[in-house]
Order: structure tokens, then sequence, then C-alpha cells
């Protein structure tokens, strides 16, 4: 008879970061995640893609958070996505990674599980709501239960750069210049104490 135990349900917080902002939000998140019991963070990136066909990328990364698997997807009890904005929109990295989860759809692997949005901008009015929502889109496919920020949470109202309802958000300026504000880092966390406590309810 095997001794092992089973493993913690945990909210996967699936990030791309080019200049260490949104991986800043990432590991934010994951503080809020810790303030729940019976559930843990396991924080993962997402590596670059390159025009260039040869190009492949090490199995473990020099620095940072390890590379995502499917697996760690398709167990996670709850999940937190996080990328820099494009044009208004999630960087190519992480939609790589999700246009790779067809399979994890058909099957409905994800359907009722929580799930929310991260981003970083370099101007303030550079996409933060038009990333997160759009984010959003392949999550709803997926069947999964979003997840946002109440107005309760005061940080909300009181902020002056990032932070909105659809979801924690940065505003990094143009050269990165700025640091995740105190308003910035109470927003992640609470989202991620939201999304923690929510996975947990809804895999009862």
């Amino acid at each position: 008879m095997s001794n092992a135990q089973p493993e913690q349900p945990y909210v996967l917080v699936l990030y791309y970061s080019r200049t260490g902002q949104t991986a800043t939000l990432a590991q934010q998140i994951a503080r809020g995640i810790a303030r729940v019991g019976g559930i843990e963070a396991r924080i993962r990136a997402v590596p670059p893609v390159s025009p260039d066909t040869e190009a492949s990328q090490p199995a473990v990364p020099d620095e940072g958070a390890p590379w995502a698997t499917r697996d760690d997807l398709a167990n996670c009890a709850g999940l937190a996505i996080g990328s820099p904005t494009r044009f208004g929109n999630m960087a190519a990295p992480l939609k790589y990674f999700l246009d790779g989860t067809g399979d994890l759809w058909v099957s409905g692997t994800l359907a009722g599980r929580p799930a929310g949005a991260f981003t970083s901008t370099g101007s303030l009015h550079g996409g933060q709501e038009s990333t997160l929502l759009t984010m959003m889109m392949p999550l709803l496919h997926h069947g999964m239960v979003l997840c946002g920020v109440p107005y309760s949470e005061q940080a909300l109202s009181a902020t002056t750069s990032g932070g909105t309802p659809y979801g924690p958000s940065h505003w990094a300026g143009t050269d990165t210049r700025h640091a995740v504000s105190d308003h910035e880092k109470t927003i992640c966390q609470t989202f991620g104490e939201r999304l923690a406590r929510l996975a947990l309810k809804l895999a009862d």
C-alpha cells in the first residue's frame, strides 16, 4: 500500500515577463494565495517565442520561475494568467502557450475552476483594461469562472497608478522606472486571496 500523501491543491500563477514587472505582480498574487489555508501558489512562467525556428530555450530557465508544463495547468484548482500588454492584448509567448491547450478545451478539463488575469503596462492608459478583458476570452472558452477585484478593496479607489476591478495591474513607465506601488501590491494580494478561496469553494 502506498503511503504517498495527496497533493495539496494549488492556484497556478502563470505569466510571461519581459522586464520583471509582471513577475513581481505574480509574486504578490502568490502572497495573497498564501493567506488561505489548505491551498498553495504554484508560480510558473512561459518562455519567449522566436521567429528563428532553430532557437530553443533551455529546459530549465537560468533565473526566475520554472517553465510551465501542461500538467501544471491541467491539475490546478485555480488559475491567474499574467502578461505585459502588447498593443492592448497579451504578449505572444502567453498566447502561444494558451493556443496549445485545445485538448484541455475539448475535454473540459478546466471547466468550473476560477481564473483571472493581471498585467503591466508602460503607459498609464496603454491598454491595461483591454489586455485584461481580452485575456479572459480563452478562460471563458475553457469554461472557467472569472474572478476580479471587488471595490470592497479600498486600494482600488485610492490607487493613482495600476489596479482595476478586472484584475491587478501595474503602471511600469516607458522605461520601467516605476516600482510596484503599495496599492498595486495590496490589489494583487486581495486578488490572490480571493482566487484561492474561490478555488477551495468550487472544488467542494
